[in-house]
């Protein structure tokens, strides 16, 4: 992997051959992330308090693109290492605060004019949100939330940066299937069952009115899930979307009751939101799997990829 840092001046640096590097990916939370350490010798002519962003490659195809969070130059008797480290693209919509507004018609246009070009976020093709009536900008939000909403709430897209850091609005493609079967180099397999933070029914209440929406996931209420919460929504909210909300944050709770975490002696093998075939011998967990998380790195014992899977229907 070659790594690349761009400085105030917008001048584009190749940085010394890593000796480690981890790059994490996400489905869209919480945002990319990564981190570098190479051999940093005197004389160089680029300093690291001015880097502001982070590039890399891998076999000629681009595989990141971020912000800079930190750098670190250390000396010791083994000489001087660089240690740099950040965040996806999606940062400066998480750092940057929205404009509290109101929109009497919002089309994708307009949130992408307001909220995603201002920080020269580039958005992939093939976007196609419906126009929401009504949107509001609450004061305080981030420009991420402002997205989030847009998409994941109104267009049922959830939002989520590429590896050249443009932002997709766009479903999941399962054109692509990775396959982790008795031929995949596997270095480990982990199940894991979390019920915390599961809920087993949400009740959506009309303030001005006083009706009140009751949604229940029965399947984990019948393993003895208990967990409620009780939203409150504004008068404006049709029944449509007080049932959609109820049942949103059902899924969205449930997205983690079973994830399975695989980890290859294979970079770049699979993507975030790709699907995942597991057909492993003497496996109980055999199925197919979407990919949520997803860490590529590289260490003392080669190259590696960390993917966390998930349900193919889970919500984020």
């Amino acid at each position: 992997m070659t790594a690349y840092v761009t400085d105030a001046d917008q001048v584009c640096w190749a940085l010394p051959r890593p000796v480690a590097w981890r790059l994490e990916y996400t489905a869209g939370v919480p945002c990319d992330s990564f981190w570098v350490r190479c051999v940093w010798d005197t004389g160089n002519p680029t300093r690291p308090e001015r880097w502001v962003r982070f590039s890399a490659e891998h076999e000629g195809e681009q595989v990141f693109a971020g912000v800079v969070d930190e750098c670190e130059v250390s000396i010791s008797d083994r000489g001087r290492v660089l240690e740099v480290s950040g965040r996806g693209m999606a940062a400066l919509l998480l750092d940057n605060e929205a404009l509290g507004q109101d929109y009497l018609v919002a089309t994708q246009m307009d949130i992408i004019r307001d909220h995603v070009s201002p920080y020269g976020i580039q958005v992939a093709p093939g976007a196609k949100l419906k126009a929401v009536s009504q949107f509001s900008v609450a004061t305080g939000s981030s420009e991420w939330s402002v997205i989030y909403e847009f998409a994941r709430y109104y267009g049922g897209v959830a939002p989520r940066f590429d590896q050249e850091g443009r932002l997709v609005l766009t479903k999941w493609n399962d054109n692509r299937t990775f396959v982790v079967d008795d031929n995949t180099p596997l270095m480990e397999l982990t199940r894991r069952d979390r019920r915390y933070g599961v809920l087993s029914q949400v009740l959506i209440r009309d303030r001005w009115n006083g009706e009140v929406e009751t949604v229940t996931n029965r399947d984990f209420a019948a393993a003895g899930g208990q967990a409620r919460r009780i939203i409150t929504m504004p008068s404006r909210s049709s029944y449509k979307s007080m049932r959609y909300s109820g049942e949103f944050q059902l899924d969205k709770s449930a997205s983690e009751l079973v994830r399975m975490e695989v980890t290859v002696g294979q970079a770049f093998c699979v993507r975030p939101g790709e699907l995942v075939d597991v057909n492993r011998s003497g496996l109980d967990w055999n199925g197919r799997y979407r990919a949520a998380v997803v860490s590529v790195g590289m260490d003392g014992g080669g190259c590696w990829s960390r993917v966390e899977l998930a349900p193919p229907d889970f919500v984020l």
